[in-house]
């Protein structure tokens, strides 16, 4: 667990289910998918169907709650690229609009960041977005990281071409931006 100020980031404990049922699943087209990844369908589905994934939600090590205050308001992740030679990429979601513009992505990206180099050999930390998703782009760049890669024309959404965006940090460069 680690803490910014109001802001928490730690591993999801089964009381945080229900919750997390209702933001992710609940909705039929929730608003935050029109952020995060839109040209990839969304299924709604019954807590009684979410809750047989359970296992791999509670104490997972690769996807934790943000939470605002104590109340979760969020996810952040993490996937293997490519994990024998440990390409990483993280992710965010918050979940409720009014989350998003008051810097409370940047925080929590920051505090799993820093704890994703704490605890795994990685060289290097990256996200990928979408030229949609500016905001994204914004966090990336407060994080440190540097674009290394614009597809472009890539993701296709309402009638739109956007290029799917990478952006990474490198271990040594984190480590500068630490003092």
């Amino acid at each position: 667990m680690y803490t910014d100020q109001e802001l928490t980031i730690r591993p999801i404990g089964e009381p945080d289910l229900y919750h997390l049922w209702t933001l992710i699943y609940k909705e039929e087209q929730p608003e935050w998918k029109k952020w995060d990844a839109p040209y990839y369908p969304h299924k709604t589905m019954s807590y009684e169907e979410f809750l047989t994934s359970a296992d791999k939600w509670v104490q997972a090590d690769d996807f934790w709650v943000i939470e605002v205050d104590g109340a979760v308001r969020g996810t952040v992740s993490y996937y293997w690229e490519h994990e024998p030679s440990r390409w990483l990429e993280m992710g965010i979601v918050l979940y409720e609009n009014e989350s998003w513009v008051r810097g409370l992505g940047t925080r929590a990206l920051k505090l799993w960041m820093a704890h994703l180099f704490r605890t795994l050999p990685l060289v290097r930390v990256g996200i990928t977005t979408w030229s949609g998703n500016e905001r994204m782009m914004r966090v990336g760049d407060k994080l440190g990281m540097q674009m290394e890669a614009r597809i472009r024309k890539v993701r296709y959404y309402n009638g739109h071409y956007y290029d799917s965006i990478r952006m990474g940090i490198l271990r040594e460069e984190w480590l500068q931006l630490q003092g």
